[in-house]
């Protein structure tokens, strides 16, 4: 996983030689050299890595490999942090001159040059003795040092590599590893049994554990199924390095009757007919478990009959949810076990002694927690607990070592487990040990695990693509893959957030400190010492460590802490480790701080391209005007805390991502600055793809030049003066290309603007909101927040944006029935009506409208009385949720012919509404009232 490094390092390399050209002389001969030095080995140790991962002289030798590209890159990050550096020595030497250009001339950049010279130079000696004891230890290519036996090392690896084993597979089924998956059997088994008369694939489908080669034994066995696939039977194992001759063979093995002989003598062609022949006309099964590689079906298919009228099926085993589509299967994901099914089948493993054990229930939650619904976690620890004496100490002991139990050798559970991160491409590797840096059963935002891979130097660039959809397909692919699991999604069907098994994690921070990936605190015996070789720091649990006297003169690329005491984190702030690419503070809330004002010293950090500041809840920070230094910065994020932003942001070109939804520009550019500087706005800020910042003099500043941002994706902007709505309006909408779009009048000064103006008349005479017309060239656009208010809504579809699937109403102030219009949308599937965003007593949804809506949210509508449905209308409804609509006294006309309702949340409602769910007699209404609750809504859908 080396090259992964090495990749980021050649880059980076690339960039200084065409970056800083003028600088060089003989010390591009050495930059270069060391490019393509490390460019060769990249290459190397793609093709080797996986075969060698077990071989440990190969593993000293990549590691030596790997301490030298890192002292390369800090050479490189540390030339550029000291001409920067020097760059404003000069600056602050000359301030009486400070209107003046600063420039650097030779003579003050060559002492910087010759030290860059002398350490590429060293480092590519090193490298040259690295490459050389290659050679000279018998390593010269990966295939010659496995086939040479005359290293002890060797045949030791290769006993040991369990991607090598053939699978082991019991000759039955125990019946206390299937608990949990009778549903299972009976469902896999209607797919094999009944359906099309067609040859059928059938794909069973989850991560490494889940017990996919136990169901399909299970159902391989099955009288049934033995008895319906009278033409033959064939189980084969498939290996990571799988041969189409190696399948052959095992289907031949069940379902021919060739001599020995004849089978090894035929090629692989001959032996494909002699299969082919013996099932034709016949009903099979074939199965093929753990397939790791889509052509072992596209390799195999056309030696197996596909016979029209026969029902043959062929089952496969699989993590990879690609290999399933590709084969065209009928994929059956299967899922984690529930707690009860999780405790029942350990129970039957722990033998029935311990089963009735008195002191059993005190571990139950822990052991449940820890498996989090893993059959083969389950097994492996029911195993082990079965042998130990029935005693508290004894249990207690085991438990408090449960990591290490599970992770001992190749056949351990974070051993099987550890061959689907052995399979995965070079590329995917850093970004799956990644996600270990999250805390324990956390959800993970997908946009935030994106924007930390480009921030490393993960994400490789491909075409045309954005590095962030780039990093989605990376996303999609890890979850095909099984490695990551999807907690919720975007209403485009886009990963919202994600998460982790707990064992998975543990094998991504067990192999990121191998791997000199990150550290986390978790590891570290002693808070107050940081490795000196760690190159990304987690802080979970031991806080004082971000107090440790190596950290500011280290050698760290990111530091994240979550959730820090304020105290100590407030200490970090004043000093930073001169190097850093990522910095993620969360910090706990604190009654004894007001707010943060973070160190000026943050500007000399000119490396960081990712600043996340976080926790502070209702507390202040202050950004210093320093942060123009960030000249690399890429994404500035905030959370839901609030933040003053000097307006030397806009110098930050780099930037892709603003994302503070509290956050505002505290300061204004003089008028000294602008004869030194030009104007400085946010429109030269060309690469933005999300903005969302409390509205302001900036707009104006800038004459509302958004449409100059023509890569921007997201645009949130709260806080809007009502004077500013002309101006912003006709600048959104030229940016077409859109896709989440969220605008949030001010409304004290609204309301005191008008109160100043016309004595306090009624809202209705307000500045609106130019309408929504323009939006119909935004095609891109599917999510809109709208919190101004507006004249009316188009009567025409066609003046709304074509793919609009989520839409929420604020302050509208909306006076005609908004749904005969809003029904007619083709696309709409979330629908939220909040505070006066409707002033009317009645609310009707007509005839065959909505026909696509399944979540419907009504909020603070406090002149609502009647609300209804018709007849075939909003026919996909899974949630209702009405709230502080306390004008509703009737249950809505037309609910009860929703089939497809789910949930219905009912809060500060109404009494004479809640009696009327509750009261009236009826089978129907006994669906309503299990469906129904009066507890707050919590949906996200409201954001």
């Amino acid at each position: 996983m080396a090259e992964s490094s090495i990749s980021f390092l050649v880059e980076k390399l690339g960039a200084l030689v065409s970056q800083q050209a003028s600088l060089f002389g003989v010390v591009e001969g050495q930059v270069r050299q060391l490019r393509n030095e490390l460019e060769w080995i990249r290459q190397f140790l793609e093709y080797a890595d996986a075969e060698r991962r077990y071989d440990k002289m190969f593993k000293l030798w990549v590691n030596q490999i790997r301490d030298a590209a890192f002292d390369a890159e800090d050479v490189i990050d540390e030339f550029v942090f000291n001409l920067e550096h020097k760059r404003q020595q000069r600056f602050n030497n000359l301030k009486f001159l400070n209107f003046l250009p600063v420039c650097m001339g030779l003579p003050d950049k060559l002492p910087l040059v010759n030290e860059l010279n002398d350490r590429i130079s060293a480092v590519n000696i090193t490298l040259e003795k690295i490459l050389i004891n290659k050679g000279r230890y018998g390593m010269e290519n990966p295939r010659a040092y496995e086939a040479g036996s005359s290293s002890s090392s060797a045949s030791t690896a290769s006993s040991s590599e369990p991607w090598k084993e053939k699978r082991v597979i019991p000759s039955t089924v125990e019946e206390s590893n299937i608990v949990g998956m009778k549903n299972d059997v009976e469902a896999l088994k209607q797919k094999l049994l009944e359906g099309e008369m067609e040859r059928g694939v059938v794909a069973i489908m989850g991560m490494g554990g889940l017990g996919k080669t136990t169901l399909a034994k299970k159902i391989y066995d099955d009288r049934d199924v033995q008895h319906h696939f009278d033409g033959g039977r064939a189980w084969v194992s498939i290996s990571q390095e799988f041969s189409i001759r190696e399948l052959l063979l095992g289907i031949a093995n069940c379902v021919t009757t060739l001599e020995e002989k004849k089978k090894h003598e035929f090629s692989n062609d001959k032996l494909g007919e002699e299969v082919n022949k013996s099932l034709h006309g016949k009903r099979y099964l074939i199965v093929l478990d753990d397939v790791w590689n889509t052509d072992v079906w596209r390799w195999l298919s056309s030696y197996l009959p596909a016979e029209s009228n026969k029902r043959s099926r062929v089952l496969i085993t699989t993590r990879n949810e690609q290999i399933a589509v590709d084969a065209r299967s009928d994929c059956y994901k299967l899922q984690h076990l529930d707690e009860n099914k999780s405790w029942e089948l350990f129970l039957n493993k722990v033998g029935s002694a311990a089963a009735t054990w008195a002191g059993l229930e005190e571990f139950k939650e822990g052991i449940v927690a820890k498996c989090k619904g893993l059959p083969l976690a389950i097994v492996v620890l029911g195993g082990l607990l079965s042998l130990k004496d029935l005693t508290l100490d004894s249990w207690r002991k085991v438990l408090k070592s449960m990591d290490w139990h599970l992770s001992q050798g190749p056949r351990s559970c974070l051993g099987i487990l550890a061959l689907s991160y052995n399979n995965l491409p070079s590329h995917l590797k850093p970004c799956f040990l990644y996600c270990g840096v999250f805390p324990e059963d956390s959800k993970i935002k997908a946009s935030k695990l994106i924007r930390l891979w480009i921030a490393e130097g993960f994400v490789q660039k491909r075409g045309k693509e954005t590095l962030e959809e780039i990093a989605e397909d990376y996303l999609s692919e890890l979850i095909q893959r099984s490695m990551i699991q999807v907690a919720d999604t975007r209403v485009d069907g886009r990963v919202k957030s994600c998460r982790i098994h707990d064992l998975l994690r543990d094998l991504a921070i067990s192999e990121g400190k191998e791997e000199k990936i990150f550290e986390v605190d978790e590891n570290i015996d002693d808070g107050n010492m940081l490795p000196t070789s760690v190159r990304r720091l987690i802080s979970n649990i031991h806080h004082q460590i971000i107090s440790s006297p190596h950290l500011q003169n280290s050698n760290l690329r990111s530091l994240i802490l979550n959730r820090a005491p304020i105290d100590e984190s407030w200490a970090f702030l004043q000093k930073y480790p001169k190097l850093l690419r990522v910095l993620h503070v969360d910090l706990m809330q604190s009654e004894f701080y007001v707010g943060l004002k973070v160190s000026r010293k943050i500007g000399q950090l000119i490396h960081l391209k990712y600043l996340c500041l976080s926790g502070f809840d209702s507390k202040i920070i202050r950004l210093p005007p320093s942060i123009e230094g960030l000249v690399n910065l890429q994404t500035l994020d905030s959370g839901n805390q609030h933040i003053l932003i000097p307006h030397t942001i806009w110098k930050l070109r780099q930037m892709r991502h603003l994302t503070c939804r509290y956050g505002w520009i505290s300061s204004r550019q003089s008028m000294r600055e602008r004869w030194v500087y030009g104007h400085l706005g946010f429109h030269k800020m060309t690469n933005l793809q999300m903005l969302s910042l409390w509205s302001g003099d900036w707009l104006k500043d800038d004459n509302f030049n958004l449409g100059k941002l023509t890569n921007l994706k997201q645009l949130k902007l709260r806080e809007i003066n009502p004077r500013s709505l002309e101006g912003l309006f006709r600048s959104v909408s030229q940016l077409t290309g859109l896709q989440n779009l969220e605008l949030v009048i001010d409304y004290f000064r609204l309301i005191t603007g008008l109160s100043a103006s016309n004595g306090g008349a009624e809202c209705g005479t307000m500045l609106l909101f130019p309408g929504l017309e323009s939006f119909s060239r935004h095609k891109c656009l599917c999510k809109l927040f709208l919190g101004v208010p507006i004249r009316g809504l188009p009567t025409e579809t066609t003046h709304y944006p074509p793919n609009l699937i989520k839409l929420k109403l604020y302050y509208t102030r909306l006076k005609e029935d908004p749904m005969l219009i809003l029904g007619r949308l083709p696309n709409l599937r979330i629908l939220t009506l909040w505070q006066y965003s409707y002033i009317g007593e009645k609310m009707n949804c007509p005839q065959g409208r909505f026909r696509l809506l399944e979540f419907l949210h009504m909020q603070g509508l406090h002149e609502l009385q009647d609300f209804s449905i018709e007849e075939t209308a909003m026919p996909n409804l899974k949630t209702l949720e009405i709230e502080s609509c306390d004008k509703i006294t009737k249950f809505p006309h037309g609910i009860l012919r929703l089939g497809n309702l789910q949930r219905i949340h009912l809060y500060r409602v109404s009494q004479d509404l809640k009696n009327v769910v509750s009261d009236t007699p009826g089978e129907d209404w006994n669906r309503i009232r299990l469906i129904t609750s009066y507890a707050r809504p919590q949906n996200k859908n409201l954001l």
